[in-house]
C-alpha cells in the first residue's frame, strides 16, 4: 500500500549537513525546511485563507483539542472536511491535542487508557485516548496527523520522563493499529525530556515502528535554548534519512536556523501572531516593539526589503497608530508581517542549503540580528 505522505531528500548541504527536500502529500508537495503558521482553530488568528496565500504559505496546522471542543468534528466532517470548511486547499497537519490537554486542562488525569480532563471553555468533563484521537483526525481529514503522545514538562525527573516516554511509546502504537484512513499518515512522536539515553531509546523504538514521519515533542517547554539543541544533536543520527523531522512548538528566528542546522525539516509555532497582536514584529535586526513611541514619527515600512503587504503600503508610524487606536487593522498588518518574515527566512534558508553556504548565512544572520532583542 502506498503512503499518503512521503518525503524525498533533494540536497545535502555540503557545509553544515541541513537537508533540503520535498514532502508529498494529498493535497501537494512542500519544500523543505519548511516553518507551518498555527491556525488552532480552523484559522490562522487574524488572517484570511487569501492572505495565507498571498505570504506564500505552503501547509498550515490545526489542533485536535480546540477543533474537538468547538465546532466539534462530526460538524467539520459534515462540512467536507477541515480543508473544506475553512477553504484551504493545501496540506494541512493536526496536531493531536495531547499538548493541549496537558498544559490548558484542568483536572486532568492520565491513564493508560488516556486522558481524562475538563474542558477550559466549559469545565465540562472530557476524555481523550490515543483511538479517540486518530478518530477526531480522520474525520478532520488533515494530511498529516500526530499520535497521541505524553508531554513531560522541565525540569522533570528520570522515574517520570521514562514513564511519560513508554506511555507515549505503547499509544503510538494504538495509534497506528486504530487509523485505517489511506489519504491521511500519521506521524510518532519522539519524547524522552531532557536525558540523553531516553530521547536515543525513543527515536529507536519509534523508527521501528515505521511511522511515515516523526515529531520531536517536549522541547522548548522552558528549558534553555543550548539544551534543545543538544537534544536534537543526540538523536539525529538515529532519525531516518528518508523520513520528515518535525520540531514542534517552535518558531523563533534564531531557533529555525539553528534547527535546520541540527537535522529538522518542520517547525510550526503561535508565536509570530500572538506577539503581532501585542504590536510587536520580527526584524533581521531582532524584535521591534511597534507600539513605542519610537515608531510614531517613523514614515518607512517594518523593514525596507520586506515584499509583505504591510511593508509594501503601510509605513511603521501608521500601523503604531492603528495599535494605540485599539484598530484590528493594526495586529492583522503586524501578523501578515511576522508571518511573511518567517515563510521568507526559511526560503533564505532553502536557497542556502542549495547552495551549500547554510552556515555562512547563520554567520550573516547573527551579524545583524540583536539577540539582546530576541524571543
Amino acid at each position: 500500500m502506498s503512503q499518503a505522505v512521503t518525503y524525498e531528500l533533494i540536497k545535502t548541504c555540503k557545509q553544515s549537513g541541513a537537508r533540503l527536500g520535498i514532502l508529498h502529500t494529498p493535497h501537494g508537495d512542500i519544500e523543505t525546511p519548511i516553518y507551518m503558521p498555527v491556525g488552532t482553530q480552523a484559522t490562522v488568528k487574524a488572517m484570511t485563507s487569501r492572505e495565507m496565500e498571498e505570504i506564500q504559505t505552503q501547509i498550515l496546522l490545526s489542533n485536535t483539542y480546540h477543533l474537538h471542543l468547538r465546532p466539534g468534528e462530526k460538524l467539520v466532517e459534515k462540512a467536507g472536511g477541515l480543508h473544506k470548511f475553512m477553504n484551504w486547499h493545501k496540506p494541512i497537519l493536526t496536531d493531536s491535542g495531547g499538548f493541549q490537554v496537558f498544559s490548558l486542562a484542568s483536572f486532568r488525569k492520565i491513564t493508560e487508557e488516556g486522558a481524562a480532563f475538563r474542558s477550559h471553555l466549559d469545565g465540562s468533563k472530557r476524555f481523550i485516548s490515543p483511538e479517540e484521537s486518530m478518530r477526531i483526525q480522520e474525520a478532520l481529514g488533515s494530511d498529516i496527523a500526530m499520535a497521541f503522545d505524553v508531554c513531560s514538562p522541565y525540569p522533570c525527573d528520570y522515574r517520570t520522563a521514562k514513564e511519560n516516554m513508554h506511555r507515549t511509546h505503547r499509544w503510538a502504537a494504538r495509534c497506528q493499529k486504530y487509523h485505517t484512513r489511506q489519504d491521511q499518515a500519521v506521524f510518532g512522536i519522539v519524547q524522552g525530556a531532557f536525558y540523553d539515553d531516553l530521547r536515543i531509546e525513543s527515536a529507536k523504538t519509534l523508527v521501528d515502528m515505521d511511522f511515515p514521519g516523526y515529531g520531536i515533542g517536549g522541547l522548548s517547554v522552558g528549558e534553555p535554548k543550548p539544551i534543545m539543541y543538544d537534544m536534537l544533536e543526540k538523536i539525529e543520527p538515529f532519525m531516518p534519512k528518508n523520513k520528515p523531522r518535525y520540531l514542534m512548538g517552535v518558531g523563533t528566528p534564531d531557533c529555525l536556523i539553528e534547527g535546520v542546522i541540527r537535522g529538522v525539516d518542520m517547525f510550526d509555532c503561535v508565536l509570530a501572531t500572538r506577539i503581532a497582536r501585542n504590536g510587536t514584529v520580527f526584524t533581521k535586526n531582532g524584535r521591534l516593539v511597534i507600539r513605542n513611541q519610537t515608531s510614531a514619527e517613523e514614515f518607512f515600512p517594518i523593514e525596507e526589503d520586506c515584499d509583505c503587504y504591510a511593508c509594501q503600503n503601510h509605513t511603521r508610524a501608521y500601523i503604531r497608530h492603528l495599535l494605540k487606536a485599539g484598530e484590528i487593522t493594526g495586529a492583522r498588518l503586524c501578523s501578515i508581517h511576522n508571518l511573511r518574515f518567517l515563510l521568507r527566512m526559511m526560503e533564505e534558508i532553502r536557497e542556502a542549503i542549495r547552495n551549500d553556504r547554510l552556515l555562512d548565512y547563520r554567520r550573516e544572520f547573527y551579524e545583524r540580528y540583536d539577540m539582546s532583542r530576541n524571543f
